[in-house]
Protein backbone atom coordinates (compact mmCIF):
# COMPACT_ATOMS: atom_id res chain seq x y z
CA UNK A 1 0.00 0.00 0.00
CA UNK A 2 2.88 2.29 0.97
CA UNK A 3 4.81 1.75 -2.31
CA UNK A 4 1.41 2.19 -4.59
CA UNK A 5 0.77 5.13 -2.46
CA UNK A 6 4.27 6.55 -3.11
CA UNK A 7 4.14 5.60 -6.82
CA UNK A 8 0.96 7.64 -7.19
CA UNK A 9 2.10 10.54 -4.96
CA UNK A 10 5.62 11.25 -6.78
CA UNK A 11 4.39 11.59 -9.90
CA UNK A 12 1.38 13.55 -8.76
CA UNK A 13 3.48 16.05 -7.05
CA UNK A 14 6.15 16.14 -9.91
CA UNK A 15 3.12 17.01 -12.66
CA UNK A 16 1.49 20.08 -10.00
CA UNK A 17 4.93 21.49 -9.80
CA UNK A 18 5.62 21.39 -14.10
CA UNK A 19 2.01 22.90 -14.15
CA UNK A 20 2.50 25.72 -11.57
CA UNK A 21 5.80 26.31 -13.52
CA UNK A 22 3.79 26.35 -17.11
CA UNK A 23 0.72 28.29 -15.50
CA UNK A 24 3.01 30.80 -13.84
CA UNK A 25 4.83 31.77 -16.44
CA UNK A 26 3.05 31.27 -19.67
CA UNK A 27 -0.57 30.93 -19.22
CA UNK A 28 -1.03 33.87 -16.79
CA UNK A 29 1.10 36.49 -18.75
CA UNK A 30 -0.54 35.93 -21.94
CA UNK A 31 -4.26 35.79 -19.98
CA UNK A 32 -3.14 38.95 -17.97
CA UNK A 33 -2.38 40.67 -21.88
CA UNK A 34 -5.87 39.27 -22.79
CA UNK A 35 -7.68 40.73 -20.13
CA UNK A 36 -6.24 44.07 -19.94
CA UNK A 37 -6.62 43.96 -24.05
CA UNK A 38 -10.84 43.98 -22.73
CA UNK A 39 -10.43 46.11 -19.87
CA UNK A 40 -11.15 50.06 -20.18
CA UNK A 41 -8.48 52.04 -18.51
CA UNK A 42 -10.48 54.16 -16.65
CA UNK A 43 -12.97 51.99 -15.14
CA UNK A 44 -11.51 48.74 -15.61
CA UNK A 45 -14.80 47.19 -16.92
CA UNK A 46 -15.09 44.49 -18.99
CA UNK A 47 -15.42 46.44 -22.38
CA UNK A 48 -14.57 46.18 -26.49
CA UNK A 49 -13.78 50.17 -26.73
CA UNK A 50 -9.67 49.22 -26.97
CA UNK A 51 -10.54 47.30 -29.94
CA UNK A 52 -13.07 49.80 -31.41
CA UNK A 53 -10.02 52.61 -30.88
CA UNK A 54 -7.73 49.79 -32.83
CA UNK A 55 -9.37 49.67 -35.91
CA UNK A 56 -10.64 53.41 -35.91
CA UNK A 57 -7.12 54.85 -35.93
CA UNK A 58 -5.67 54.83 -39.40
CA UNK A 59 -1.93 53.49 -38.39
CA UNK A 60 -3.17 50.93 -36.71
CA UNK A 61 -5.48 49.68 -39.53
CA UNK A 62 -2.58 50.14 -41.84
CA UNK A 63 0.07 47.86 -39.48
CA UNK A 64 -2.82 45.16 -39.79
CA UNK A 65 -3.03 45.47 -43.10
CA UNK A 66 0.98 45.47 -43.61
CA UNK A 67 1.29 43.05 -41.11
CA UNK A 68 -1.20 40.50 -43.30
CA UNK A 69 0.88 41.46 -46.19
CA UNK A 70 4.12 40.94 -45.74
CA UNK A 71 3.33 37.41 -44.26
CA UNK A 72 1.46 36.33 -47.14
CA UNK A 73 3.88 37.74 -49.54
CA UNK A 74 6.66 36.04 -47.63
CA UNK A 75 4.92 32.88 -48.24
CA UNK A 76 4.33 33.22 -51.91
CA UNK A 77 8.00 33.94 -52.09
CA UNK A 78 9.25 31.48 -49.74
CA UNK A 79 7.86 28.79 -52.17
CA UNK A 80 8.82 30.60 -55.41
CA UNK A 81 12.45 29.55 -53.71
CA UNK A 82 11.63 26.40 -52.08
CA UNK A 83 9.79 24.52 -54.89
CA UNK A 84 12.53 24.80 -57.12
CA UNK A 85 15.11 23.46 -54.60
CA UNK A 86 12.58 20.79 -53.30
CA UNK A 87 11.52 19.30 -56.23
CA UNK A 88 14.84 19.58 -58.66
CA UNK A 89 16.86 17.52 -55.98
CA UNK A 90 14.24 14.59 -55.27
CA UNK A 91 12.73 14.62 -59.08
CA UNK A 92 16.22 14.70 -60.98
CA UNK A 93 19.63 12.61 -60.73
CA UNK A 94 22.32 15.17 -61.18
CA UNK A 95 25.25 15.77 -58.60
CA UNK A 96 25.29 18.14 -55.71
CA UNK A 97 21.94 17.65 -54.56
CA UNK A 98 22.95 16.65 -51.15
CA UNK A 99 24.80 20.16 -50.83
CA UNK A 100 22.38 22.04 -52.23
CA UNK A 101 19.99 21.11 -49.63
CA UNK A 102 22.44 21.48 -47.42
CA UNK A 103 22.71 25.01 -48.72
CA UNK A 104 19.48 25.64 -47.96
CA UNK A 105 19.26 25.32 -44.59
CA UNK A 106 21.76 27.75 -43.92
CA UNK A 107 19.30 30.81 -43.90
CA UNK A 108 17.66 29.20 -40.57
CA UNK A 109 21.08 29.63 -38.68
CA UNK A 110 20.95 33.15 -38.96
CA UNK A 111 18.32 35.73 -37.68
CA UNK A 112 16.32 37.51 -40.21
CA UNK A 113 17.30 40.88 -38.56
CA UNK A 114 21.07 40.19 -38.41
CA UNK A 115 20.62 39.82 -42.32
CA UNK A 116 18.57 42.71 -42.71
CA UNK A 117 21.36 45.43 -42.98
CA UNK A 118 23.63 43.20 -45.15
CA UNK A 119 20.89 42.63 -47.35
CA UNK A 120 20.38 46.54 -47.80
CA UNK A 121 24.27 46.75 -48.44
CA UNK A 122 24.01 44.24 -51.27
CA UNK A 123 20.58 44.94 -52.12
CA UNK A 124 19.51 48.23 -51.36
CA UNK A 125 18.53 51.35 -53.58
CA UNK A 126 22.56 51.76 -53.50
CA UNK A 127 23.70 48.47 -52.69
CA UNK A 128 26.28 46.19 -54.60
CA UNK A 129 23.70 45.26 -56.94
CA UNK A 130 22.13 48.12 -57.98
CA UNK A 131 25.86 49.96 -58.31
CA UNK A 132 26.31 47.32 -60.77
CA UNK A 133 22.71 47.70 -62.53
CA UNK A 134 23.15 51.07 -62.87
CA UNK A 135 26.40 50.62 -63.92
CA UNK A 136 25.34 48.35 -66.48
CA UNK A 137 22.42 49.08 -67.69
CA UNK A 138 21.29 52.25 -66.12
CA UNK A 139 18.62 50.45 -64.11
CA UNK A 140 17.87 50.56 -60.17
CA UNK A 141 15.38 47.65 -59.11
CA UNK A 142 13.90 47.97 -55.72
CA UNK A 143 14.74 44.76 -54.35
CA UNK A 144 14.35 46.39 -50.64
CA UNK A 145 12.63 49.31 -50.93
CA UNK A 146 9.21 49.89 -48.02
CA UNK A 147 7.47 46.35 -47.06
CA UNK A 148 9.26 44.56 -49.86
CA UNK A 149 12.45 44.94 -48.32
CA UNK A 150 10.68 43.00 -45.48
CA UNK A 151 9.62 40.47 -47.49
CA UNK A 152 12.51 39.33 -49.44
CA UNK A 153 14.03 39.38 -45.84
CA UNK A 154 11.84 37.35 -44.56
CA UNK A 155 11.38 35.17 -47.91
CA UNK A 156 15.00 34.07 -47.83
CA UNK A 157 15.37 33.55 -43.85
CA UNK A 158 12.21 31.32 -43.58
CA UNK A 159 11.85 29.25 -46.45
CA UNK A 160 13.61 26.27 -45.44
CA UNK A 161 10.48 25.48 -43.19
CA UNK A 162 8.96 24.60 -46.79
CA UNK A 163 11.61 23.38 -48.30
CA UNK A 164 12.40 20.89 -45.56
CA UNK A 165 9.02 19.96 -44.83
CA UNK A 166 8.07 19.62 -48.83
CA UNK A 167 11.38 17.56 -49.41
CA UNK A 168 10.28 15.08 -46.97
CA UNK A 169 6.65 14.80 -48.23
CA UNK A 170 7.96 14.74 -51.74
CA UNK A 171 10.31 11.43 -50.81
CA UNK A 172 7.21 9.71 -49.08
CA UNK A 173 5.13 9.87 -52.94
CA UNK A 174 4.28 6.44 -53.92
CA UNK A 175 6.27 5.71 -57.07
CA UNK A 176 3.20 3.75 -58.42
CA UNK A 177 0.53 6.64 -58.07
CA UNK A 178 3.25 8.94 -60.54
CA UNK A 179 3.20 5.89 -62.81
CA UNK A 180 -0.29 5.27 -63.10
CA UNK A 181 -0.56 9.04 -64.00
CA UNK A 182 2.01 8.46 -66.96
CA UNK A 183 0.28 5.97 -67.96
CA UNK A 184 -2.71 7.76 -68.57
CA UNK A 185 -1.10 10.43 -70.25
CA UNK A 186 -0.22 13.34 -67.92
CA UNK A 187 3.39 14.32 -67.74
CA UNK A 188 5.17 17.48 -66.97
CA UNK A 189 3.43 20.52 -65.67
CA UNK A 190 0.12 18.77 -65.63
CA UNK A 191 1.88 15.85 -63.73
CA UNK A 192 3.39 18.22 -61.24
CA UNK A 193 -0.09 20.25 -60.62
CA UNK A 194 -2.29 17.70 -60.61
CA UNK A 195 -0.29 14.74 -58.98
CA UNK A 196 2.83 15.32 -57.56
CA UNK A 197 2.33 18.47 -55.35
CA UNK A 198 -1.36 17.40 -53.99
CA UNK A 199 0.21 14.45 -52.88
CA UNK A 200 2.89 16.85 -51.01
CA UNK A 201 0.43 18.74 -49.89
CA UNK A 202 0.70 18.13 -46.10
CA UNK A 203 4.33 19.20 -46.03
CA UNK A 204 3.92 22.27 -47.94
CA UNK A 205 0.90 23.26 -45.96
CA UNK A 206 3.08 22.66 -42.36
CA UNK A 207 5.88 24.82 -43.69
CA UNK A 208 3.96 27.71 -45.47
CA UNK A 209 1.78 27.63 -41.77
CA UNK A 210 4.88 28.16 -39.93
CA UNK A 211 6.43 30.87 -42.24
CA UNK A 212 3.52 32.93 -41.96
CA UNK A 213 3.44 32.35 -38.59
CA UNK A 214 6.94 33.54 -37.88
CA UNK A 215 6.88 36.44 -40.12
CA UNK A 216 3.61 37.81 -38.82
CA UNK A 217 5.08 37.58 -35.10
CA UNK A 218 8.86 39.04 -36.62
CA UNK A 219 9.92 41.88 -34.39
CA UNK A 220 13.73 42.58 -35.36
CA UNK A 221 13.54 43.02 -38.94
CA UNK A 222 10.90 45.12 -39.18
CA UNK A 223 12.80 47.70 -36.52
CA UNK A 224 16.04 47.30 -38.55
CA UNK A 225 14.50 48.53 -41.53
CA UNK A 226 13.12 51.53 -40.05
CA UNK A 227 9.10 50.09 -41.21
CA UNK A 228 7.77 50.55 -38.06
CA UNK A 229 3.73 50.22 -39.05
CA UNK A 230 3.51 46.80 -38.87
CA UNK A 231 1.76 44.66 -35.35
CA UNK A 232 4.71 43.13 -34.07
CA UNK A 233 6.93 46.65 -34.02
CA UNK A 234 3.61 48.82 -32.81
CA UNK A 235 3.02 46.72 -29.77
CA UNK A 236 6.75 46.96 -28.96
CA UNK A 237 7.34 51.28 -29.04
CA UNK A 238 3.64 51.63 -27.50
CA UNK A 239 4.96 49.62 -24.63
CA UNK A 240 8.55 50.71 -24.66
CA UNK A 241 7.09 54.78 -25.45
CA UNK A 242 3.81 54.65 -23.46
CA UNK A 243 4.50 52.03 -20.56
CA UNK A 244 2.99 49.09 -19.65
CA UNK A 245 -0.90 50.63 -19.07
CA UNK A 246 -1.30 51.86 -22.84
CA UNK A 247 -4.06 49.69 -23.76
CA UNK A 248 -3.10 49.55 -27.64
CA UNK A 249 -0.10 47.21 -26.95
CA UNK A 250 -2.02 44.88 -25.65
CA UNK A 251 -4.58 44.77 -27.87
CA UNK A 252 -2.12 44.37 -30.85
CA UNK A 253 -0.60 41.40 -28.87
CA UNK A 254 -4.21 39.96 -28.31
CA UNK A 255 -4.31 39.97 -32.59
CA UNK A 256 -0.80 39.07 -32.96
CA UNK A 257 -1.97 35.79 -30.86
CA UNK A 258 -5.35 35.27 -32.35
CA UNK A 259 -3.31 34.92 -35.57
CA UNK A 260 -0.67 32.83 -34.84
CA UNK A 261 -3.29 30.16 -33.79
CA UNK A 262 -5.38 31.30 -36.61
CA UNK A 263 -2.53 30.00 -39.32
CA UNK A 264 -1.82 26.54 -37.16
CA UNK A 265 -5.97 26.15 -37.34
CA UNK A 266 -6.09 26.85 -40.86
CA UNK A 267 -3.20 24.40 -41.88
CA UNK A 268 -5.31 21.83 -40.06
CA UNK A 269 -8.40 23.09 -41.67
CA UNK A 270 -7.07 22.62 -45.05
CA UNK A 271 -5.77 19.06 -44.72
CA UNK A 272 -8.97 17.88 -42.52
CA UNK A 273 -10.77 15.31 -44.43
CA UNK A 274 -8.26 14.67 -47.25
CA UNK A 275 -6.06 11.40 -47.72
CA UNK A 276 -2.87 11.82 -48.57
CA UNK A 277 -1.54 8.08 -48.06
CA UNK A 278 0.13 6.09 -49.73
CA UNK A 279 0.43 2.42 -50.47
CA UNK A 280 3.84 1.44 -49.83
CA UNK A 281 5.90 1.69 -46.40
CA UNK A 282 7.57 4.82 -46.47
CA UNK A 283 6.12 5.61 -50.24
CA UNK A 284 9.53 5.30 -51.57
CA UNK A 285 9.63 8.48 -53.20
CA UNK A 286 9.12 10.07 -56.58
CA UNK A 287 11.21 8.07 -59.08
CA UNK A 288 14.71 10.24 -59.90
CA UNK A 289 15.30 10.16 -63.58
CA UNK A 290 18.20 11.64 -65.75
CA UNK A 291 18.57 15.31 -66.88
CA UNK A 292 19.00 16.27 -70.60
CA UNK A 293 22.04 18.45 -70.81
CA UNK A 294 20.18 21.76 -71.91
CA UNK A 295 17.39 20.79 -68.84
CA UNK A 296 20.87 20.11 -66.60
CA UNK A 297 21.69 23.63 -67.42
CA UNK A 298 18.44 24.76 -67.00
CA UNK A 299 18.38 23.34 -63.39
CA UNK A 300 22.03 24.57 -62.48
CA UNK A 301 21.59 28.11 -63.26
CA UNK A 302 17.77 28.54 -61.28
CA UNK A 303 19.82 26.94 -58.49
CA UNK A 304 22.77 28.88 -58.61
CA UNK A 305 20.82 31.91 -58.83
CA UNK A 306 17.74 30.86 -55.96
CA UNK A 307 21.50 29.79 -53.71
CA UNK A 308 23.05 33.42 -54.29
CA UNK A 309 19.96 35.15 -53.21
CA UNK A 310 19.45 32.92 -49.94
CA UNK A 311 23.09 33.07 -49.16
CA UNK A 312 23.85 36.83 -50.05
CA UNK A 313 23.11 38.22 -46.15
CA UNK A 314 25.60 35.35 -44.74
CA UNK A 315 28.49 37.05 -47.59
CA UNK A 316 26.87 40.35 -46.86
CA UNK A 317 27.44 40.36 -43.26
CA UNK A 318 31.14 38.55 -43.92
CA UNK A 319 32.06 41.53 -45.77
CA UNK A 320 30.64 44.12 -43.41
CA UNK A 321 31.97 42.78 -40.54
CA UNK A 322 35.62 43.06 -42.11
CA UNK A 323 34.98 46.10 -44.45
CA UNK A 324 36.04 48.89 -43.05
CA UNK A 325 33.89 51.92 -45.26
CA UNK A 326 31.06 50.23 -47.24
CA UNK A 327 28.75 52.94 -48.73
CA UNK A 328 27.78 53.52 -52.02
CA UNK A 329 30.44 50.99 -53.34
CA UNK A 330 29.95 47.61 -54.36
CA UNK A 331 32.81 45.96 -51.81
CA UNK A 332 34.22 47.61 -49.01
CA UNK A 333 36.70 50.14 -49.25
CA UNK A 334 39.47 48.10 -47.06
CA UNK A 335 39.12 45.29 -44.62
CA UNK A 336 39.99 45.32 -40.73
CA UNK A 337 39.90 43.01 -37.85
CA UNK A 338 39.10 45.78 -35.88
CA UNK A 339 35.66 45.03 -35.04
CA UNK A 340 35.73 41.83 -33.88
CA UNK A 341 38.56 43.24 -31.56
CA UNK A 342 36.60 46.06 -31.06
CA UNK A 343 33.67 43.50 -29.75
CA UNK A 344 35.60 41.11 -27.47
CA UNK A 345 37.12 44.64 -25.45
CA UNK A 346 34.01 46.71 -25.13
CA UNK A 347 31.24 43.88 -25.87
CA UNK A 348 32.15 40.49 -24.68
CA UNK A 349 29.31 40.75 -21.73
CA UNK A 350 26.85 40.25 -24.63
CA UNK A 351 28.81 36.86 -25.51
CA UNK A 352 28.90 36.06 -21.75
CA UNK A 353 25.34 36.99 -21.09
CA UNK A 354 23.90 35.07 -23.63
CA UNK A 355 25.99 31.69 -23.15
CA UNK A 356 24.56 31.75 -19.60
CA UNK A 357 21.19 32.89 -20.36
CA UNK A 358 20.74 30.19 -23.14
CA UNK A 359 22.66 27.61 -21.20
CA UNK A 360 20.21 27.88 -18.41
CA UNK A 361 16.91 27.77 -20.81
CA UNK A 362 18.51 24.86 -22.42
CA UNK A 363 18.75 23.20 -19.30
CA UNK A 364 15.39 24.15 -17.92
CA UNK A 365 13.63 23.16 -21.63
CA UNK A 366 15.48 19.60 -21.23
CA UNK A 367 14.23 18.99 -17.37
CA UNK A 368 11.14 20.32 -18.25
CA UNK A 369 10.57 18.47 -21.40
CA UNK A 370 11.80 14.89 -19.81
CA UNK A 371 9.55 15.51 -17.00
CA UNK A 372 6.22 16.13 -19.10
CA UNK A 373 7.44 13.27 -21.26
CA UNK A 374 7.15 10.82 -18.71
CA UNK A 375 4.39 11.42 -16.88
CA UNK A 376 2.53 12.11 -20.24
CA UNK A 377 3.88 8.58 -21.82
CA UNK A 378 4.51 6.35 -18.41
CA UNK A 379 1.87 7.35 -16.05
CA UNK A 380 -2.23 7.57 -15.76
CA UNK A 381 -2.16 10.92 -14.31
CA UNK A 382 -5.52 12.87 -14.97
CA UNK A 383 -4.91 15.94 -17.21
CA UNK A 384 -1.40 14.62 -18.01
CA UNK A 385 -2.21 15.17 -21.90
CA UNK A 386 -2.27 19.16 -20.56
CA UNK A 387 0.64 19.52 -19.97
CA UNK A 388 1.40 18.72 -23.48
CA UNK A 389 -0.61 20.95 -24.94
CA UNK A 390 0.00 23.93 -22.55
CA UNK A 391 4.22 23.26 -23.07
CA UNK A 392 3.31 23.05 -27.24
CA UNK A 393 1.02 26.14 -27.30
CA UNK A 394 3.88 28.00 -26.54
CA UNK A 395 5.13 27.96 -30.13
CA UNK A 396 1.67 30.03 -30.86
CA UNK A 397 2.73 32.75 -28.53
CA UNK A 398 4.72 35.75 -30.11
CA UNK A 399 7.80 36.95 -28.06
CA UNK A 400 6.96 40.33 -27.77
CA UNK A 401 3.54 39.33 -26.14
CA UNK A 402 5.44 37.10 -24.07
CA UNK A 403 7.69 39.85 -22.92
CA UNK A 404 4.58 42.32 -22.59
CA UNK A 405 2.87 39.54 -20.44
CA UNK A 406 5.93 39.27 -17.85
CA UNK A 407 6.57 43.38 -17.68
CA UNK A 408 2.35 43.55 -16.99
CA UNK A 409 2.54 40.38 -14.26
CA UNK A 410 5.64 40.69 -12.93
CA UNK A 411 6.61 44.48 -12.52
CA UNK A 412 4.90 44.90 -9.34
CA UNK A 413 6.42 41.61 -7.68
CA UNK A 414 9.34 42.36 -5.72
CA UNK A 415 12.33 39.52 -5.59
CA UNK A 416 13.18 39.83 -1.90
CA UNK A 417 17.22 39.03 -1.86
CA UNK A 418 18.05 41.30 -4.83
CA UNK A 419 15.24 43.49 -3.76
CA UNK A 420 14.30 44.84 -7.59
CA UNK A 421 11.09 43.49 -9.43
CA UNK A 422 11.18 40.43 -10.73
CA UNK A 423 10.39 42.08 -14.55
CA UNK A 424 14.18 44.09 -14.27
CA UNK A 425 15.83 41.08 -13.11
CA UNK A 426 18.17 39.19 -15.55
CA UNK A 427 16.67 35.61 -14.29
CA UNK A 428 13.43 36.89 -16.13
CA UNK A 429 15.14 36.74 -19.85
CA UNK A 430 16.04 32.76 -18.70
CA UNK A 431 12.44 31.87 -17.92
CA UNK A 432 11.34 33.79 -21.34
CA UNK A 433 13.81 31.56 -23.06
CA UNK A 434 12.92 28.58 -21.66
CA UNK A 435 9.33 29.40 -22.11
CA UNK A 436 10.18 30.21 -25.73
CA UNK A 437 12.16 27.24 -26.57
CA UNK A 438 10.31 24.52 -24.75
CA UNK A 439 8.26 23.31 -27.48
CA UNK A 440 11.73 22.42 -29.34
CA UNK A 441 12.77 20.45 -26.55
CA UNK A 442 9.42 18.65 -25.73
CA UNK A 443 9.65 17.45 -29.04
CA UNK A 444 12.66 15.65 -28.67
CA UNK A 445 12.32 14.61 -25.50
CA UNK A 446 8.82 12.96 -26.18
CA UNK A 447 10.38 11.04 -29.80
CA UNK A 448 13.06 9.60 -27.14
CA UNK A 449 11.03 8.74 -24.74
CA UNK A 450 9.25 6.82 -26.98
CA UNK A 451 11.74 4.24 -28.19
CA UNK A 452 12.64 3.42 -24.78
CA UNK A 453 10.78 0.31 -23.95
CA UNK A 454 8.69 -0.43 -21.04
CA UNK A 455 10.09 -3.52 -20.51
CA UNK A 456 13.53 -2.36 -19.43
CA UNK A 457 12.01 0.01 -16.86
CA UNK A 458 9.63 -3.22 -15.46
CA UNK A 459 13.06 -5.15 -15.50
CA UNK A 460 14.96 -3.38 -13.50
CA UNK A 461 12.00 -2.80 -11.32
CA UNK A 462 11.60 -6.30 -10.69
CA UNK A 463 15.26 -6.27 -10.13
CA UNK A 464 14.41 -4.47 -6.71
CA UNK A 465 15.28 -1.07 -8.49
CA UNK A 466 12.94 2.17 -7.20
CA UNK A 467 11.74 4.07 -9.51
CA UNK A 468 13.40 6.97 -8.81
CA UNK A 469 16.69 4.95 -9.44
CA UNK A 470 14.78 3.59 -12.59
CA UNK A 471 14.12 6.47 -14.06
CA UNK A 472 17.88 8.43 -13.39
CA UNK A 473 19.98 5.40 -14.14
CA UNK A 474 17.86 3.46 -16.86
CA UNK A 475 15.48 5.49 -18.60
CA UNK A 476 17.90 9.08 -18.99
CA UNK A 477 20.84 7.49 -20.78
CA UNK A 478 17.94 5.78 -22.81
CA UNK A 479 16.77 9.25 -23.71
CA UNK A 480 20.01 10.86 -23.82
CA UNK A 481 20.34 11.20 -27.67
CA UNK A 482 17.23 12.92 -27.65
CA UNK A 483 17.79 14.88 -24.67
CA UNK A 484 21.02 16.48 -25.87
CA UNK A 485 19.54 17.12 -29.39
CA UNK A 486 16.69 19.18 -27.39
CA UNK A 487 19.21 20.80 -25.08
CA UNK A 488 21.35 21.76 -28.03
CA UNK A 489 18.56 23.36 -30.52
CA UNK A 490 16.91 24.83 -27.26
CA UNK A 491 20.33 26.64 -27.19
CA UNK A 492 20.40 27.43 -30.24
CA UNK A 493 17.70 29.14 -31.08
CA UNK A 494 17.86 30.65 -27.75
CA UNK A 495 20.79 32.02 -28.53
CA UNK A 496 19.78 35.01 -31.08
CA UNK A 497 15.74 35.37 -29.58
CA UNK A 498 15.13 38.92 -29.76
CA UNK A 499 11.58 39.56 -29.59
CA UNK A 500 10.89 38.20 -25.85
CA UNK A 501 14.48 39.63 -24.61
CA UNK A 502 14.02 43.20 -26.13
CA UNK A 503 11.08 43.76 -23.76
CA UNK A 504 12.57 42.41 -20.70
CA UNK A 505 16.29 43.98 -20.37
CA UNK A 506 16.62 46.61 -18.02
CA UNK A 507 20.12 47.45 -17.93
CA UNK A 508 23.34 47.08 -20.36
CA UNK A 509 24.84 44.61 -18.50
CA UNK A 510 22.18 42.07 -18.50
CA UNK A 511 22.01 42.44 -22.70
CA UNK A 512 22.25 39.09 -24.29
CA UNK A 513 23.89 38.64 -27.67
CA UNK A 514 21.03 39.98 -30.11
CA UNK A 515 19.85 43.00 -27.91
CA UNK A 516 23.91 43.91 -28.87
CA UNK A 517 23.36 43.28 -32.45
CA UNK A 518 20.60 45.45 -32.24
CA UNK A 519 21.64 48.29 -30.18
CA UNK A 520 25.11 47.94 -32.84
CA UNK A 521 22.97 47.99 -35.55
CA UNK A 522 21.44 51.09 -34.96
CA UNK A 523 23.99 53.90 -36.31
CA UNK A 524 26.51 53.47 -38.88
CA UNK A 525 29.27 53.75 -36.52
CA UNK A 526 28.18 50.37 -34.85
CA UNK A 527 27.29 48.29 -38.15
CA UNK A 528 30.76 46.61 -38.51
CA UNK A 529 30.77 45.41 -34.80
CA UNK A 530 27.01 44.74 -35.34
CA UNK A 531 28.10 42.91 -38.33
CA UNK A 532 30.99 41.11 -36.28
CA UNK A 533 29.00 40.15 -33.00
CA UNK A 534 26.50 38.96 -35.92
CA UNK A 535 29.16 36.21 -37.19
CA UNK A 536 29.88 35.24 -33.70
CA UNK A 537 25.80 34.71 -33.43
CA UNK A 538 26.02 32.55 -36.70
CA UNK A 539 29.00 30.56 -35.09
CA UNK A 540 27.08 29.92 -31.91
CA UNK A 541 24.22 28.47 -33.87
CA UNK A 542 26.25 26.68 -36.75
CA UNK A 543 28.19 24.76 -33.84
CA UNK A 544 24.95 23.91 -31.72
CA UNK A 545 22.90 22.87 -35.07
CA UNK A 546 25.72 20.65 -36.43
CA UNK A 547 26.03 18.84 -33.17
CA UNK A 548 22.32 18.36 -32.80
CA UNK A 549 22.32 16.56 -36.31
CA UNK A 550 25.57 14.30 -35.16
CA UNK A 551 23.78 13.46 -31.93
CA UNK A 552 20.44 12.46 -34.15
CA UNK A 553 22.51 11.03 -36.62
CA UNK A 554 24.48 8.79 -33.57
CA UNK A 555 21.33 7.63 -31.94
CA UNK A 556 19.72 6.88 -35.34
CA UNK A 557 23.18 4.78 -35.84
CA UNK A 558 22.37 2.88 -32.66
CA UNK A 559 19.14 2.31 -32.26
CA UNK A 560 19.30 0.24 -35.92
CA UNK A 561 20.63 -2.76 -34.80
CA UNK A 562 18.03 -2.98 -32.36
CA UNK A 563 15.29 -1.88 -34.45
CA UNK A 564 16.68 -4.61 -37.26
CA UNK A 565 16.75 -7.35 -34.04
CA UNK A 566 13.27 -6.33 -32.94
CA UNK A 567 11.69 -7.01 -36.87
CA UNK A 568 13.53 -10.20 -36.92
CA UNK A 569 15.73 -9.26 -39.47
Amino acid sequence: MTSFSRRQWVPGAVGLLLAAFLVVFLVVPVVKVIFVAFQDPNTGAVTLINFVDFFNTSLFRESFVNSLYVAGMSVIVASVIALPLAYFTTRFNFGGAVLIQTLGIIPLIMPPFVGAVAMQLLLGPNGSVNLLLDEWFGINIPFMEGLNGVVLVESVHYFPFILINLSAALNNIDQAMEESAQNLGSSGLRLFRRIVFPLAMPGYVAGASLVFLKVFDDLGTPLLLNINTMLAPQAYLRISSIGISDPMGYVISVILVAFSLFSLWVSLLTLRGKDYATAQKGGGGLRKRDLRPWEKAGCYAVVVLILLLVLSPHIGLMLLSFGTVWSYSVLPDAYTVDHYLRVFATASQYITNTLLYAGLAGLADVILGTAIAYIVWRTGLAGRKWLDYVGMGAVAIPGVVLGIGYLRTFYDFQVPVIDKPLASWWVIIVVALAIRRLPYALRACMAALQQVSEMLEEAAENLGATKARTVWRIVVPLMSGGILAGFVTSFATASVELSATIMLVSAESDAPLAYGIYEFMQSASGRGPGAALGIIAVVIVGIGTYVSHRVIERGRRERAPDVALAAGV
